[in-house]
């Protein structure tokens, strides 16, 4: 009778350490482990009819990439940058796509925001009527040059003016025009001026759309060095996060250059541009990504020419009083999410 107690009880302690070790290997279904298992939501801030950048949110609305790299996404669209930053400190969008001159304005606002790739590069242009006798940006010396004031248009077309040995406050009539009322002006591509503009400055898609018309000519363009944003809060709170957004975006650029019209199609749906693929295929003419002929050579760190770019954006912003506090834009960019995603 003894044996038998003593052998009962060993069944018994042995059926306890395997039911132990059992549920020790099996996750039991509880809110918790089904919120590891499901993807991180995140909110996405973008421009509505900002061309390039609109084609790659519109390739992450419509395929599955940032599904497959656990994220979820809410697309948040805005017409312009100082609205998206009014969003992001705000506290209303986790990410956003912006120009270099922008990010530098939020940066300077609040530390809880941080660069983590390159968005994208994008065409900034000094252009005339395509009858016009002015042939050089020296040629700019006593003419009038409209363009809209406080945008990199206006930064890059001072910088073309000075590199030219004129003086944009004495040798050149520089004046305010914002980039909607251009279209206003150029419509005849007999014109030798434009009233009583002989030159103007913007950005991309509306000087690719003249271009593409021929309703212009090109005298010189510049390059805006455009960012991916994160939010410090949402990182603390997701550390995950930003590792896979930029393996998303990468993913994006891939498609975009595989799929180059059906991202140009959603595109032109949603920004209702009247614009055409060639268009479009100038605006992005820029961006070596969309061109590149594998997935390795899509890059989204920063060069060195890009890093001067990003602190010209923010030098200009602080000479101009557009802010207070002039931003080391470099001290704002943190690296290290790319490396962690083995990306350039």
């Amino acid at each position: 009778m003894r044996k038998y107690i003593i052998w009962l009880l060993a069944v018994i302690v042995l059926g306890i350490v395997a039911i132990i070790f059992y549920n020790s290997k099996i996750k039991p279904n509880t809110p918790q482990s089904r919120s590891e298992n499901s993807p991180t939501s995140i909110r996405i801030g973008w421009q509505i009819p900002w061309a390039t950048q609109g084609q790659l949110t519109q390739i992450l609305k419509h395929t599955d990439i940032l599904e497959k790299n656990g994220l979820k996404a809410e697309f948040k669209g805005f017409n312009y940058g100082p609205p998206l930053n009014e969003a992001a400190l705000a506290g209303e969008v986790d990410v956003i796509f912006t120009a270099d001159q922008p990010a530098a304005t939020l940066l300077s606002k609040t530390p809880n925001w941080v660069i983590i790739g390159r968005l994208m590069y994008n065409r900034v242009s000094l252009y005339v009527p395509p009858k016009s006798p002015i042939t050089s940006v020296a040629d700019l010396r006593e003419k009038t040059v409209a363009m809209p004031f406080g945008a990199a248009a206006q930064r890059m077309a001072l910088k073309a003016e000075r590199d030219a040995g004129l003086d944009p406050k004495k040798d050149v009539n520089n004046i305010n025009l914002d980039i909607y009322e251009q279209s206003d002006l150029v419509k005849d591509p007999e014109a030798s001026t434009w009233k009583n503009v002989d030159a103007l400055a913007g950005f991309d898609p509306t000087p690719a759309i003249f271009e593409e018309k021929g309703l212009i000519r090109i005298l010189t363009v510049g390059k805006v060095v455009s960012v991916i944003v994160m939010s410090k809060d949402f990182i603390k709170s997701h550390p995950e996060a930003p590792v896979r957004f930029l393996k998303a975006f990468h993913g994006a650029y891939d498609y975009y250059r595989n799929n180059v019209s059906a991202a140009d199609t959603w595109f032109t749906e949603e920004s209702k541009l009247d614009i055409t693929p060639k268009a479009l295929q100038i605006a992005a003419s820029i961006e070596p990504n969309v061109s590149g002929k594998s997935s390795d050579e899509i890059r989204l760190g920063f060069t060195e020419e890009d890093y001067i770019i990003l602190q010209e954006a923010a030098d200009f912003i602080y000479d101009q009083s557009l802010v207070k506090t002039k931003v080391n834009m470099k001290d704002n960019i943190d690296m290290s999410y790319l490396k962690a995603a083995s990306l350039q």
